[in-house]
């Protein structure tokens, strides 16, 4: 089984339907979210590499006919006209890393029709969920105030894929390092990681774990003095750093209780000891809020590492997000569906300072001082350019994030900007709707009109 497989049924039935159908002319899907989930000014475009990915490797198999056609109670000759089938089109998209806003186009797809349908399911699952959790990270960092955040999320991920994800996402908005060892591995992040309350559990005491543990990493440690009481746990730690002549470098964990209260007893603790460069790490349910509450507060914390919270985006865990039919074969189409109005054509999306963003269409010329956000990385099928390193999309997410209102980077009751549309794409969308009303009162469609293209859409 293949990647093909990995979609709704619907796909299926609809690409078979219209291979049946000879509808296979060029169709554009545009992949936008409606509205920004509540506390969100902003989204960090995300999921766009790994799009790529599965584009390139797409190709329907004779396995996977044989398992559309026990799905859909058929023949394997019936879904035949599938075999082979790959991704042969374009894709423009905004770049990974870039701060978007509701009703933007965030991917464009133009394809033959069948292609273009097929894939609709995988591409809305990596961007909507990636989308999400970038987000969602992005604000940790601006709650962090330039102190480092690390990844912890692996263990209450949704699945391991979704851990990975999470470790390469904050990564792209400026994560210090990640728990993830695979994750870490793969696109060149730091590893970072302490020791679990077991290990402290399976000594006679705290001061054996702790001097067991820095014999065994002559580096720099990190104790966590939470196991049994907290305060006579930094005790221990800064007995053990100060024997072993340990201190730069090195650091306590903090992970339940009274984060305040406790990072305050134990700087003192430690600077008590002359262990000023110590540093004190705090973990254990932390998303946005909780680090900005605490460094509000006058938190003594040096690093912040977040978990479950972070890695499922706990607070805001789906996007509003949709994949429509935008045109085919050069048809300008849209949804009029109450509460669902999409609009016609192929688009580009026009920044102005300051995300005053303009919607406009593809062929329109940039208006003076903007910068059109949507590039083609995809033609033919196949990437137009290498792919861009994590260094460089954290460089632009940086740049992105300190061009957003102050209003927009608030945690808590944001005010997003709002994208406008531009004069054009509102007179192509008042025509179209004239058209489609038209011929719903009328009718009036020339049979076998090869321009008319599918009205269905989701």
């Amino acid at each position: 089984m293949s990647d093909a497989c990995v979609t709704d049924l619907y796909e299926v039935t609809m690409v078979h339907s219209y291979l049946r159908a000879g509808m296979t002319g060029p169709a554009t899907f545009s992949l936008f979210v409606r509205d920004l989930p509540p506390n969100r000014g902003f989204l960090v475009a995300a999921g766009l590499e790994p799009a790529l990915d599965y584009l390139e490797r797409l190709h329907v198999d004779a396995r996977d006919v044989g398992i559309f056609a026990d799905a859909l109670h058929r023949p394997e000759a019936d879904l035949a006209p599938l075999l082979g089938l790959c991704f042969t089109g374009e894709v423009r998209a905004v770049p990974e890393g870039r701060i978007v806003l509701a009703g933007e186009p965030l991917v464009e797809v133009t394809a033959p029709l069948p292609q273009a349908q097929l894939v609709e399911t995988y591409l809305l699952n990596l961007v909507s969920h990636q989308t999400a959790v970038a987000s969602k990270a992005a604000r940790c960092v601006i709650a962090a105030a330039g102190r480092p955040v690390i990844d912890f999320s692996l263990r209450r991920a949704h699945g391991p894929q979704a851990g990975e994800q999470a470790a390469r996402l904050g990564a792209l908005v400026g994560f210090a390092g990640t728990s993830n060892v695979a994750a870490a591995a793969t696109y060149g992040l730091t590893a970072v990681g302490t020791m679990a309350h077991s290990y402290v559990q399976a000594f006679p005491d705290e001061e054996t774990a702790f001097r067991a543990f820095a014999d065994a990493h002559p580096g720099p440690v990190t104790f966590l003095v939470d196991t049994y009481d907290t305060e006579a746990g930094v005790h221990t730690a800064a007995r053990v750093l100060r024997d072993l002549n340990r201190g730069p470098g090195c650091a306590i964990r903090l992970d339940s209780g009274d984060l305040e209260a406790l990072a305050v007893a134990a700087r003192r603790i430690l600077d008590g000891a002359g262990l000023t460069d110590v540093r004190i790490v705090a973990s254990g349910g932390l998303d946005e809020f909780a680090i900005e509450r605490l460094l509000h507060r006058g938190a003594p914390i040096d690093v912040f590492a977040v978990g479950t919270k972070v890695g499922v985006s706990a607070d805001a865990p789906y996007l509003d997000s949709a994949y429509k039919l935008v045109a085919y074969q050069g048809r300008p189409l849209m949804k009029l569906s109450s509460a669902k109005v999409t609009s016609p054509g192929a688009k580009q999306v026009f920044r102005r300072p300051g995300c005053a963003d303009v919607i406009g269409l593809r062929d329109e010329p940039v208006p003076p001082g903007a910068e059109p956000l949507l590039r083609t990385v995809m033609a033919d099928g196949r990437r137009t350019g290498p792919r861009p390193p994590l260094a460089g999309t954290r460089d632009v997410f940086t740049a992105d994030l300190a061009g957003l209102p102050t209003a927009a980077r608030a945690l808590r009751a944001p005010v997003a900007p709002r994208a406008t549309a531009s004069e054009r794409l509102e007179r192509l969308t008042n025509e179209v709707r004239r058209r489609i009303r038209q011929e719903i009162l009328t009718g009036d469609h020339p049979a076998g009109d090869p321009h008319r293209g599918p009205r269905t859409s989701r």
